[in-house]
């Protein structure tokens, strides 16, 4: 018996044991030469558009075969391919598909050219998308209309149809602060809208008028404001300038920063996963994605959290009991094990896992809801009034619920907005597991833990020096004068390391061509207050997230602080609202253009750690096509 060694890639030498059979040992010396001598390699690269932006979620797939992989946030991209003959195929919607051979390459960049004419024929319908060609003569005036009630898209091959619902959104308009001397409304760090505005754009078709919510489409993203020092759990930033849609108002920033907590520091969370299980679900977008979703959110738990998993379709069930956070094979084998069909007993899911939140409640800990659904609740007691206040009074116990949505053509935005805002919550559109990392990784703590609840701001103008003014977004939020100051009522949280920014725009006094209300009204004469130098007081009002009475902060506006040298915080929050009146068609965006928005967004991009403002000025060029 004689040996034969094989140098094998790892660099270790092995033996063969050389019987008689010479027939055999050739068969085994040639399987081996080709196990130490294969073809294959790995290939990276970035994909851009272009404008030498990079593009997230091109698909990259060989050609011929299923094996293929999707680009990062940055554009990244890493395949394995067989050998120098295989040619990768890189497809996205609204851009022309490329083709490009391996050739032996270890790197391949790729900048893809937009494809107008396949954008020209898409149309989104129902769970999916087709061409025009497919379908009736009534689609193709399909209007997105100003109203709440869920609009109907059929095709004629198949009853495919969108039921998605919104709530109405009626634009806030320019107010005297003579007779509106007071603006007041409750935060929102809601993100939502922008990515659920994100899913349509990327199909190829422009968003329901209503779908678009400015105030979450600008708090998608994260600004460099300055921290919290002080006794208070937030930082408050402004700053005041030209209003870039309209040159003869200005435009007053204001930032709220939130501190942040480590989350090696952050307090316990006993968290209750509420899932959809529903037929509704089966989709690849929902459950299937929604599972690769909470795996991620698994991931980061530590030791001393919990986590139970409730499921509802017909009916409602426990399949996890509150389990250690260190359990991580446990939890995701149960989240695995789970499949969709029947209906949506949306209301029963709701207080099972109430129920199973109170049983393992944590004083001091985070204890918290998170529902992950289509938010089509069909069964049951599903009224808005009747879900109000079964969250309302879970809420005071401290139990708070969060929302991520998923899904497409029945998904029920104004059902889930509603959910989270009476739950203390915030509400996350979940369409890739890119935005998955986004919600359940990178903020991870910002998701989970508030630090501080009920916040409300009240901004009264000067009247010397503003004629009118108009709230930016936030229609959904405002609340009345009294409101402010009733600790009772309910307003927005902010989680830790949140960011939350709102917008005013101003016309100036000399501007005005209207005349003083003191000239009008019979009854009442208005004595204006001299002030030569405040351009408005602003106040908040915010609760710790284990109080009920609110502290209250006032701050003075000046108005010197008007300046040329405007930040990348104003600069970028305003391209985005820009964008967003563009979408809802406004008459406040005047002349602006989708190229005045994509110029201010390029030269506030900033650092753009995670590629999300690169994203932005990518859907931007991508909405100016459509």
């Amino acid at each position: 018996m004689e040996k034969i060694f094989c140098l094998h890639p790892s660099g270790k030498y092995f033996t063969l044991k050389y019987f008689i059979m010479k027939k055999k040992l050739l068969i085994l010396i040639a399987g081996l030469f080709i196990m130490c001598t294969s073809n294959a390699y790995k290939i990276s690269g970035v994909v851009t558009d272009d404008q030498n932006n990079p593009l997230p979620g091109v698909s990259v797939i060989i050609k011929g075969t299923t094996t293929g992989t999707i680009t990062d946030i940055n554009g990244l991209f890493t395949i394995e391919v067989s050998g120098p003959e295989d040619i990768l195929v890189f497809s996205y919607v609204g851009f022309e598909t490329h083709e490009v051979k391996a050739a032996g390459k270890n790197n391949i960049n790729v900048s893809l050219t937009p494809d107008l004419t396949t954008l020209d024929e898409i149309v989104v319908v129902g769970y999916g998308k087709e061409k025009k060609s497919f379908l009736t003569g009534a689609v193709s005036g399909v209007r997105h209309e100003r109203c709440s009630a869920p609009q109907m898209y059929y095709a004629s091959d198949a009853q495919q149809f969108n039921t998605e619902g919104y709530s109405t959104i009626h634009e806030n308009g320019f107010k005297n602060p003579l007779r509106s001397p007071l603006s007041t409304f409750s935060i929102d760090v809601d993100a939502a809208s922008y990515s659920n505005v994100r899913r349509f754009i990327n199909q190829g078709s422009k968003p329901p008028i209503d779908a678009v919510r400015i105030e979450e489409m600008i708090n998608y993203f994260d600004y460099d404001y300055k921290k919290p020092k002080g006794e208070h759990p937030f930082k408050i930033n402004y700053e005041l300038g030209q209003c870039p849609w309209n040159s003869e108002n200005l435009l007053l920033h204001i930032g709220m920063q939130g501190k942040e907590i480590e989350k090696d520091n952050a307090p316990a969370s006993n968290l209750v996963f509420l899932i959809d299980v529903s037929g509704s679900m089966s989709s690849s977008n929902k459950l299937p994605l929604l599972k690769k979703a909470f795996k991620l959110l698994v991931d980061e738990l530590r030791d001393e959290d919990r986590v139970a998993i409730v499921v509802y379709a017909g009916s409602s069930g426990l399949v996890l009991p509150s389990t250690p956070g260190h359990k991580k094979a446990e939890i995701i084998a149960s989240l695995e094990r789970l499949s969709a069909g029947g209906s949506t007993a949306g209301a029963a899911g709701l207080q099972l896992a109430y129920e199973v939140a109170e049983k393992n409640f944590i004083d001091g800990g985070n204890n918290r809801i998170i529902l992950a659904t289509d938010g089509d609740f069909n069964v049951g007691p599903s009224s808005n009034a009747e879900m109000e206040r079964m969250i309302e009074k879970n809420r005071d116990k401290g139990i708070f619920i969060s929302v991520a949505g998923f899904g497409m053509g029945n998904y029920k935005d104004d059902k889930m907005e509603i959910i989270a805002d009476k739950g203390n919550g915030n509400y996350a559109y979940i369409d890739n597991l890119l935005e998955a990392k986004k919600v359940f990784v990178n903020e991870f703590t910002s998701t989970l833990f508030t630090i501080a609840k009920d916040v409300k701001i009240q901004i009264e103008f000067n009247p010397n020096f503003v004629a009118e003014y108009r709230l930016v977004g936030y229609e959904n939020r405002l609340l009345n004068e009294e409101d402010f100051d009733d600790d009772k009522k309910d307003a927005g949280e902010l989680g830790a390391g949140h960011t939350v920014t709102a917008l005013y725009e101003i016309v100036p006094k000399k501007k005005s061509g209207s005349k003083d209300v003191e000239q009008r009204l019979k009854y009442q004469q208005t004595a204006l207050l001299e002030n030569e130098s405040e351009l408005a007081t602003i106040k908040f009002r915010y609760k710790l997230p284990d109080e009920n009475t609110s502290k209250l902060i006032v701050e003075n506006i000046l108005y010197g602080q008007l300046t040329d040298d405007l930040s990348d915080n104003f600069k970028f929050s305003s391209a985005v609202a820009g964008f967003g009146m563009l979408l809802r068609e406004s008459e406040y965006a005047r002349e602006l253009t989708y190229d005045e928005v994509l110029k201010l967004a390029r030269v506030s991009k900033g650092e753009d750690y995670y590629g999300y403002r690169n994203e932005f000025i990518r859907l931007v060029e991508l909405s100016k096509l459509l």
